[in-house]
């Protein structure tokens, strides 16, 4: 199972948010091309980026994305704000090797499609995340968005074939997965299955891997040492 490490980038540092809350951050790296670098280093072989800045409308942080792109060896998606064509286009261009796209899935569906057709499953990829199944968009700020069972079959039915699916209640929390609503999400999405929020030890991963889910996003347990991504990444 592919273990990908998160790097929530805010102001211009890498942090970690508690439940997405912008106002309950840790800084764990001054600049986050230091984090993304020391990722690579340990062994990962895939970076979750995700611009907070642009998920909540206040400005961007492509200048580090570009740095990051230019630092790296390893691959890395990103995500936050990516609400058209244009802007997905914007990301790829800097270095990314896939955008991650939540908000315009549910409220522009037409537009999510166009990204699809033009850019292919592979550089663009469907986030879900949700207060359990409840889906929440705009940068988890709202919520009420949907069925997050419903929207996986939406996306499915539109092409895309890889999923990510974050619990907002739990992410940046440590206090471990909830599996059984995983389950219900990989009941409902018969691709490729990314999952994430609150991950906390190993056991949560090993659970993932008995439901089948093909990788994970984890953040602050891999920051704090509570999972080793070694073992991971050795295989």
């Amino acid at each position: 199972m592919k273990v990908i490490p998160a790097v929530d980038i805010q102001g211009g540092k890498a942090v970690r948010l508690v439940e997405g809350d912008p106002a309950r951050e840790t800084v764990y790296f001054e600049d986050p091309v230091g984090a993304a670098l020391y990722w690579e280093e340990q062994g990962a072989s895939l970076l979750h980026v995700v611009d907070l800045d642009a998920a909540l409308g206040r400005g961007d942080n492509r200048a580090q994305i570009r740095r990051i792109a230019a630092a790296l060896a390893m691959g890395f998606e990103v995500g936050g704000g990516v609400r058209n064509l244009r802007e997905a286009e914007a990301i790829l261009a800097l270095g990314a090797e896939r955008v991650v796209i939540g908000t315009v899935l549910v409220k522009d569906p037409d537009e999510a499609a166009r990204m699809l057709e033009t850019l292919g499953p592979e550089r663009v990829v469907p986030s879900l995340d949700g207060r359990g199944l409840e889906a929440a968009v705009a940068g988890w700020q709202e919520g009420q968005a949907g069925d997050v069972l419903e929207l996986a079959r939406t996306a499915d039915a539109m092409g895309f074939r890889t999923l990510i699916y974050t619990d907002v209640r739990r992410d940046g929390t440590l206090e471990g997965l909830d599996l059984e609503v995983v389950a219900r999400v990989r009941e409902a999405w018969p691709h490729e299955l990314i999952a994430g929020g609150g991950v906390a030890t190993d056991a949560d991963l090993e659970g993932l891997e008995r439901l089948g889910v093909e990788g994970a996003i984890v953040g602050k347990a891999l920051y704090e040492g509570a999972v080793d991504g070694r073992r991971w990444w050795r295989g």
